[in-house]
């Protein structure tokens, strides 16, 4: 029985009573799994690193609090709140994202990161919920489509920003979850079409103008050219088996280099079995299914459109990463949400992760979307 009453209309019983619990409870699920991976694959990577057994476990225990901290608060913000929370990250970060061309350390060729005050911040983690939050109320506000012109500034913005970086895998995330939000809207199918034919003839120029894009393509359509984390990730998933090997005594994580990060699921699905990895990708489906559900019962356009683009990019995202370690998708620096290692992505995933909570509370609206 719970503890707070359904008669509480303070802000935490209200807040309790409209919010998605199932959906907390998954993700506070993913949460732990992420924990027991840090625990499970992180020391042999940090020991190569030079540094001790628990020190990406530390950093990850360091991070939780004030992720969960920040997905909590922002869950109990109305849609106004969120909208404005939206705007705020927006025109903070997209500077941010812009600095990193000019003042960003080049790590394997791209200029993701800021070093702000000793901490590593990769801005466009956090552009990306903020892009979706404003590109929905943009549409929301006007009828029909109307509003795309002005919707679609914001996402191109960011774009071409990722694609200067070179971060293609973003862009193509940022775009993807763009048109899952023009598709709720009313695009037709046709159009649709026409904006994956641009994606694809983006994907051709991105080919023939960065070299390690054409690489990665190159040993995806090639098996002969197989990329050497690939197949250590796919030996790891084979070895396995139903069951795993049991918690520690995986291998891949001794020699592959983001064996707590990147491919925390190749590390996952060696220790622990593929039973235990498809039950992490139920968890996966269910907050996506029921949050869409929950979202196509909104009587609030932007709700609707907001929390769509949110949803998506989180869907996405754990599709990209889950995609690359079973050989199915080009090999894109991309977390696992929740579960993979990484400040910034666990950060920021927990930021549009509570504002898509706020959206899917019960009878959530924007009383004046003009």
């Amino acid at each position: 029985m719970s503890a707070i009453a359904r008669s509480d209309r303070s802000l935490i019983g209200t807040w309790w009573w409209t919010l998605d619990r199932p959906t907390l409870t998954a993700l506070a699920f993913l949460t732990l799994v992420g924990l027991t991976m840090a625990f499970a694959a992180s020391p042999p990577v940090a020991e190569r690193l030079g540094y001790d057994q628990l020190y990406f476990v530390r950093k990850f225990l360091l991070f939780l609090g004030p992720a969960w901290a920040l997905l909590l608060a922002t869950s109990m913000a109305r849609p106004r709140e969120v909208l404005a929370l939206g705007w705020l990250l927006l025109v903070v970060t997209l500077p941010l994202v812009a600095a990193t061309l000019v003042f960003g350390a080049e790590i394997k060729g791209a200029r993701r990161w800021l070093d702000l005050a000793g901490v590593s911040l990769q801005p466009s983690e956090f552009a990306k919920p903020a892009v979706a939050v404003v590109a929905g109320w943009l549409l929301a506000r006007s009828p029909q489509l109307k509003g795309l012109p002005q919707a679609a500034l914001p996402v191109l913005l960011l774009m071409a920003l990722l694609v200067l970086q070179p971060d293609l895998g973003t862009a193509a995330v940022v775009l993807a979850a763009f048109a899952v939000q023009l598709f709720v809207a009313g695009l037709g199918w046709g159009w649709i079409g026409l904006l994956a034919a641009g994606g694809g003839l983006g994907l051709g120029a991105a080919y023939f103008t960065f070299d390690h894009v054409r690489r990665r393509i190159d040993a995806f359509l090639d098996p002969a050219a197989e990329p050497y984390q690939v197949e250590a990730a796919l030996a790891a998933i084979t070895s396995g088996g139903l069951f795993g090997k049991g918690p520690g005594a995986g291998e891949v994580k001794y020699y592959l280099p983001e064996a707590h990060a990147d491919f925390v699921f190749a590390t996952m699905a060696e220790e622990f079995g593929i039973l235990f990895c498809l039950a992490v990708l139920a968890i996966f489906a269910f907050v996506v299914l029921r949050s869409l559900s929950r979202l196509l019962e909104a009587r609030d356009r932007f709700v609707l459109f907001a929390g769509t683009g949110l949803l998506a990019q989180f869907g996405l995202q754990a599709v990209v990463n889950m995609g690359v370690n079973l050989n199915l998708l080009p090999t894109k620096g991309m977390t696992l949400p929740f579960v993979s290692y990484g400040g910034s992505s666990l950060l920021a995933l927990s930021l549009g992760v509570g504002m898509l909570l706020a959206l899917t509370r019960r009878d959530a609206r924007l009383e004046d979307p003009a």
